[in-house]
């Protein structure tokens, strides 16, 4: 399979079903959206923002997207990464290549960049590789370095399916019924040190778990968990 997906045509192929494939989940399904305020206030008064959304419920993001200004998405350089920049584009989200393990200052650049034009950008912050739902401190280097708020979403559905991947990967089915929740902006001031940088990390965790979960309780989920925090995992069994 890996080998097939580096062909190009094979690849644009099946980009272009997958990105069919979300449309028909979106065009099937009853979708409420809650905590809309929170971006369409940043929208109306011009400002860009930093979205951010777990690695797992990446597939029906692009769908949430309906405001004026262009969305950028951070995507890792691995295959897997290309293969979802070709989806997205589909979708009509722009990409930025790179990761928080590698080429990450380029990224960062290019994030603040994208954000000083007035674009907004989509980051999952524990991506490409985890661990699950913990956010790398890249997202609040990144809105320090821009002045952007982060404002966190997730979304479930009542029907669909948890890969048994790293990330446990939600796949969304057709004739369902889907809930998209909006969290509150976390802003990160511009002179912030090491240890503001690190509460501004803490609380889009945190709060990004917490829609998470809500959206699985009103979608009749059982939640998914984090993976152990790296404390924890140093720390080893009590």
């Amino acid at each position: 399979m890996k080998w097939l997906l580096r062909n190009g045509p094979v690849q644009a192929a099946v980009a272009w079903l997958a990105a069919q494939y979300i449309r028909f989940v979106f065009a099937t399904s009853r979708w409420t959206v809650l905590g809309a305020e929170h971006p369409g206030r940043l929208q109306a008064d011009g400002k860009p923002l930093i979205g951010c959304f777990w690695h797992g419920r990446m597939l029906m993001m692009p769908k949430i997207w309906t405001y004026p200004a262009p969305m950028h998405m951070l995507i890792s350089e691995h295959q897997d990464g290309r293969l979802i920049a070709r989806i997205i584009r589909h979708l009509g989200i722009r990409t930025i290549s790179g990761s928080s393990s590698r080429r990450g200052v380029v990224a960062l650049r290019a994030m603040a960049q994208a954000l000083v034009e007035r674009n907004c950008v989509a980051v999952t912050p524990d991506g490409p590789r985890g661990p699950r739902m913990r956010a790398a401190p890249g997202i609040a280097m990144a809105a320090k370095l821009a002045g952007t708020p982060i404002v966190p979403v997730s979304y479930s559905s009542t029907r669909g399916v948890s890969l048994s991947s790293w990330d446990r990967f939600l796949i969304a089915l057709p004739f369902g019924r889907g809930v998209f929740i909006w969290g509150e902006p976390v802003y990160v001031p511009p002179d912030a040190d090491a240890e503001a940088i690190e509460a501004a990390r803490a609380t889009v965790e945190a709060r990004l778990n917490e829609l998470t979960r809500e959206a699985d309780r009103l979608c009749g989920r059982v939640p998914v968990e984090p993976a152990p925090a790296v404390s924890q995992l140093a720390a080893g069994p009590a």
